[in-house]
């Protein structure tokens, strides 16, 4: 029993001592996803550093300004993200965001996909009320979910 309830005492202490975070790489686009998704899912940017603040000689002249790295809280989820030159879009990972209503993820989809491309349109499905699945503008890869029995009543 003694080994047992040490082991559960490790475990909890791992657990708590640890996070599991998002982290993107854009072309580029970084700032511009980052203030994208503050003004429009509510996210708090709480921190940028942009490449010309390393000591790094060999940075060009017009990529200075990029973001070596970001972090935007959206909810209670941190995602970081950096610019990386030859960075490709995001393929088998997604963003799953869950929303509190159907009007919300219609609200979302429309923002998300505008320029963006649509790899399942919204629709319910046996596990959802309303599901999509698409790459926002800035290549980042989203699942759009309100499942049933989650609406908020005021």
């Amino acid at each position: 029993m003694r080994g047992r309830h040490c082991a559960k005492i490790l475990a909890t202490a791992w657990t708590d001592s640890m996070n599991l975070d998002i982290y993107v790489n854009y072309r580029g686009t970084c700032e511009q996803a980052f203030r994208f998704y503050e003004q429009h899912l509510g996210g708090t940017i709480t921190g940028v550093v942009r490449h010309a603040e390393q000591p790094n000689p060999h940075i060009p002249e017009d990529w200075k300004e990029k973001i070596l790295h970001a972090r935007i809280e959206i909810g209670t989820t941190v995602l970081m993200g950096a610019d990386i030159p030859q960075s490709e879009p995001m393929r088998s990972a997604y963003l799953a965001l869950t929303v509190d209503s159907e009007a919300e993820a219609e609200r979302v989809y429309a923002l998300l996909s505008d320029g963006g491309e649509i790899f399942m349109k919204m629709e319910q499905t046996p596990f959802a009320n309303r599901f999509a699945m698409l790459r926002d503008r800035f290549g980042t890869s989203w699942m759009l979910l309100h499942q049933p029995g989650s609406e908020r009543h005021s």
